[in-house]
Order: C-alpha cells, then sequence, then structure tokens
C-alpha cells in the first residue's frame, strides 16, 4: 500500500516510524513531515489544510490510505472531501467525518453529547459575548478555581483554570469581548473545577466496533510540578500506574461504550482515534474533553507500545473488520520526555542547530518541530522534539530518557525535569 501521513509533529514522526515497520507499506509520504520523517518516508511540502495538493499528491503518488494526524483538516472536513470527490472516495481516510470531528471542534457539542448520553462529566454552560453577565452570574455559583474553556480550536491552549473570581470574571470579558483565542472564544464553557489525577485513553473504532490502546498520562504545564503555562505537552508515560483493572473496566463501560454507541445512535460517522480525556475523581473516572485524533506527545508513548501491525489495523478500520484484530501489547513501560525552545510557549527563537542525535543509542528520538537545513538538523518550533524509552516500569524508562537527553543540546533547549513526579 502507499500512504500518505498529514502533519508535521512528534506524533506523525512516530506513526510514520510504525508504519514503516509493516511488511503492508510499500511507498511512505508524510506531508509536511519533519525532518525525523524525512529519514523514512517522502515529506511533500504541502499544508495539512490545502485540500486541493492533498488531493493531487494522492492521485501522483497512487495513495491508498491516508492518516490524519491533526485535528484542523478533520474539522474542517477532509474525510467529507475525500467521499465527495469521485476520484477520491475508493482512497481510505483514518479520521471521523466533520459532522462527528465537531467532538473536539466544539466543546458545547462535546458537552451536549456527553449529557445526552449519560456520559460522566463536568457540570457546565456555555455562553457569548452577548450573555456576559449572565456568565458572570455563573460563576458565582461555582467555588474556585474556576474553568474557562473556548469553544473552538485554540492550538490546546484555549483552557483557563483560575482561582479568583475577578480574575476569572476578567478573563472571561478577554475571551469573549476582546477575541483573545479569536473565532475560538467568540463561545467559551464555563464548567465546575474536578479534582483528582488525570489520564488520556485511546480508543480505535470502525465505527461500529472498537478497541482500546494503551493509558497513557501526559504533562501539560511548562514548569515543574505542573506549574506555569499550557503547552501542547511536556512529556508522557504509559501506562498510566493508578489505572487499576478494576478503574479500566469503569472506563470502559461508563465511557467508551456509551461513546461509541452514542455516535452510531447519533449518526455521526466516525473512522479514526478517539482519544478521552479523563480525571480520576475518587475512584470514577469522569470526562474532560474528546479529541478526535491521537495527542501528542502521549502518541510517542502509546504506539511504541503496539505491538501489532499497525497497517493491518489500519485496514480493518477502512473495512469495518476491526473486531477480528487482536491488539497485541508490549509489557514494558514507555516514557517521553519533549525537549523545547527556550521561552516556548511564548516567543521563542527557530533555526537552532541541534547537536548529538547520533550519539542516542538507548531510547528513540521522535522529532517534532525540527527541519533539515544545509545539511544540519535545526529547530523549527516550539516543541522541537521527544525523546522515547521503554522500561521495566515508568522509573527505568524515564530514567534512560533523562541519560539519552545529556547528549544533546541546542541553544536555549528546556525540559522538563520532572516529568512523573506525581505518580
Amino acid at each position: 500500500m502507499n500512504i500518505l501521513v498529514l502533519g508535521s509533529g512528534g506524533r506523525e514522526h512516530t506513526f510514520a516510524w510504525k508504519i514503516a515497520q509493516s511488511h503492508r507499506c510499500k511507498n511512505l509520504f508524510v506531508a509536511p513531515g519533519n525532518s525525523g520523517t524525512a529519514t523514512i518516508a517522502t515529506n511533500l511540502n504541502i499544508s495539512v489544510t490545502d485540500f486541493e495538493a492533498i488531493k493531487n499528491a494522492v492521485i501522483k503518488n497512487a495513495i491508498d490510505l491516508v492518516v490524519v494526524g491533526p485535528e484542523d483538516p478533520l474539522v474542517q472536513g477532509i474525510h467529507d472531501y475525500f467521499l465527495q470527490d469521485e476520484d477520491l472516495k475508493k482512497v481510505s481516510v483514518i479520521g471521523p467525518q466533520k459532522a462527528a470531528a465537531e467532538l473536539e471542534g466544539s466543546k458545547e457539542f462535546a458537552k451536549e453529547f456527553m449529557k445526552r448520553h449519560n456520559i460522566p462529566t463536568a457540570a457546565y454552560q456555555s455562553f457569548t459575548k452577548e450573555n456576559l453577565e449572565e456568565g458572570y452570574k455563573f460563576l458565582e455559583t461555582l467555588s474556585s478555581p474556576f474553568v474557562l474553556k473556548a469553544d473552538g480550536l485554540a492550538a490546546g491552549k484555549g483552557v483557563l483554570i483560575i482561582h479568583d473570581i475577578d480574575e476569572a470574571k476578567a478573563e472571561l470579558k478577554h475571551m469573549l469581548v476582546d477575541a483573545k483565542f479569536g473565532n475560538a472564544s467568540a463561545k467559551v464553557v464555563i464548567e465546575e473545577f474536578l479534582d483528582g489525577i488525570e489520564l488520556s485513553c485511546f480508543v480505535l473504532t470502525d465505527g461500529k466496533d472498537y478497541k482500546i490502546l494503551p493509558t497513557a498520562k501526559d504533562y501539560k504545564r511548562i514548569g515543574e510540578g505542573d506549574t506555569g503555562l499550557n503547552t501542547g505537552g511536556m512529556g508522557a508515560v504509559s501506562p498510566v500506574p493508578f489505572a487499576s483493572n478494576e478503574f479500566l473496566d469503569k472506563i470502559e463501560h461508563q465511557i467508551v461504550k456509551p461513546t461509541v454507541e452514542g455516535l452510531k445512535k447519533d449518526e455521526l460517522p466516525y473512522v479514526g482515534f478517539i482519544f478521552i480525556g479523563l480525571i480520576k475523581v475518587g475512584n470514577n473516572p469522569k470526562v474532560i474533553e474528546y479529541n478526535v485524533r491521537m495527542g501528542d506527545p502521549e502518541t510517542e508513548v502509546v504506539l511504541p507500545r503496539l505491538k501489532t501491525d499497525l497497517v493491518e489495523v489500519f485496514k480493518a478500520m477502512s473495512n469495518q473488520t476491526l473486531s477480528e484484530i487482536e491488539l497485541q501489547i508490549d509489557e514494558r513501560a514507555a516514557t517521553t520526555i519533549v525537549l523545547v525552545s527556550g521561552g516556548y510557549p511564548e516567543g521563542y527563537e527557530k533555526g537552532m542547530e541541534i547537536f548529538g542525535l547520533d550519539e542516542v543509542k538507548a531510547s528513540i528520538v521522535f522529532h517534532a518541530g525540527a527541519q533539515s537545513q544545509d545539511g544540519k538538523i535545526v529547530t523549527s518550533g516550539g516543541r522541537v522534539m521527544a525523546i522515547t524509552s521503554y522500561g521495566k516500569d515508568y522509573e527505568e524508562a524515564i530514567k534512560k530518557s533523562y541519560q539519552s537527553i545529556n547528549v544533546l543540546y541546542f541553544d536555549k533547549m528546556y525540559y522538563r525535569k520532572d516529568i512523573g513526579f506525581d505518580l
């Protein structure tokens, strides 16, 4: 099969790395890709939302399967675009159609979906600038801290957790009236704060059946001890040590099953990944959010633990024969630590040369914001690379990742030194 992966981050490098191991993969392309994908696939300089250019590349390279990494093309309806085009409709697309992608495209849509299908989540209400005063009143009914979520896509940065009521009101106005997150915060969901420890659950579905991938936990804040600004993710571990079999059973029966059944009942066509952001409150799981693709950097610990041929899995998803696949999971733990550009998630410089890549032996380096330039690998984004290691437990794996980081260097390189601290 000729396969195209859309995206340019660590998640897409991990997909390419896993797909390249399959005997079913003939030619592999990544658009736009990065310096990591360039070593195992052909990078195509195409934006993930330029559907026409993607179509031309699919036809030119006789692509059989398209794996959509990021959320933007899904929310914009790339799967529908393929289905509606005579030249493309036989190409398999891994990723939900536009109507189902609203689970990530709109926080309000997701909340209403959960309410409809009795899926446990936090109490909430949504507001626009027209009913700002009602938003203030709703904040007064909640106890601190206050959770404000931009309704639309804000690149993982549209969620604010604020302890002071006056500051929460000011931020609500800032989001709705001053468009702090642009169109994404034209509507804001305010919800009760759930106190507990977070984890992520990843589900594969062919629209009929589902399979659950290993759990993971990521670390979003830039600072150690989970302090400072939210990022796209600073590290991850898999499996999650505190998720007992009894707790995993609750996740499946209270959340995964009703989600997949709900998609069927609501006639939301779904072939792809469902990322379920969860919080363990007491001994019960509640949903924080849905994403309609794999998380990043969780992909960098989940896919390395999957022993099953990923292309076989994708084929089964496309043919609606997922129930026939038995997922084989590596017993070892996997961890990843993300190296970021100094200043991220705010302003940072690009173009810093990365040294020491050839010296990493005990870990896998997944490139993200990195590109090849004049024979060198240089930084091109905020999250530069993810250093993934295996171990008998997460502690051993983390130790290996940190040892590998010791040989890597680029100017103003930063990473958290406490991944796994709360486990």
